[in-house]
């Protein structure tokens, strides 16, 4: 696993919610450790052309329930406010997922794991408070490490359930150095592409951090916007509490 998080976030939040590596849109290959907990409490935010949306908050937990794979729940509240019209605010899509990790890391090789997931239409669409419709994210993920620096990413497809044209590719990279014990820094570029030519597709990135105050308790943060594409301003802030297992000794 690589980094801890803090069960507070504030993150940019689309009605469909791929997972991702807090406080970046790229994620990690690395589950969490068996029997551990991870516990998010987070905001994501967009501001686009049409107005303010996010979670705000969601909640998520990830577990470590075998050796190499952690099962994960996020459960969002989503608010719509549009420059124009009604602003709307209630639950979002649920999201299911398994983090699996494939090929441990060594001197030559990278860690690589897999992330499927699936969302559950619980938000409602008529007020943009959800995608309507099942859908499943299937990415593969790559990490190396160097000393104080990682770097990780990777990509994957999201397919709707639903017949639409809204499955898309998303790809992305995210570079870290550690500066302590305590502070993380990093920034990521990525991508989302429809398979037809769409005024949709996009380039954007994000510079974040992430603050451990101790084992347990953690600060994560980013802000970004898109540089090709859409006009979107992304902010991101949150808190992670991280549970080991108590050993009895038996």
């Amino acid at each position: 696993m690589r980094y801890l998080i803090l069960p507070f976030a504030v993150c940019l939040f689309i009605p469909s919610s791929i997972p991702a590596g807090p406080p970046f849109r790229t994620d990690d290959p690395g589950p969490v450790d068996y029997r551990h907990w991870e516990f998010y409490c987070a905001l994501q935010i967009t501001h686009d052309n049409d107005g303010l949306s996010g979670a705000v908050p969601y909640v998520e937990g990830n577990y470590g329930v075998i050796k190499g794979m952690h099962i994960h729940l996020n459960v969002p509240l989503f608010l719509n406010q549009p420059h124009t019209g009604h602003a709307a605010y209630g639950p979002g899509d649920m999201e299911f997922g398994l983090k699996c990790r494939l090929v441990n890391e060594t001197t030559a090789f990278p860690l690589i794991g897999i992330y499927p997931a699936v969302e559950i239409p619980t938000g409602n669409p008529s007020k943009h408070l959800g995608a309507g419709d099942v859908q499943f994210f299937i990415p593969l993920w790559l990490q190396k490490t160097w000393g104080a620096w990682t770097t990780y990413g990777g990509g994957g497809y999201l397919i709707h359930s639903a017949s639409n044209p809204d499955n898309s590719f998303f790809i992305g990279w995210e570079g870290q150095r550690d500066l302590s014990e305590i502070v993380t820094i990093g920034a990521e570029l990525f991508s989302t592409i429809f398979p037809s030519e769409s005024p949709e597709n996009d380039v954007a990135f994000n510079i974040g951090a992430i603050v451990n105050f101790n084992d347990n308790h953690h600060l994560l943060f980013s802000a970004g916007k898109d540089i090709v594409g859409h006009d979107d301003v992304f902010l991101y802030a949150a808190y992670q509490l991280t549970i080991c297992p108590i050993l009895s000794g038996h």
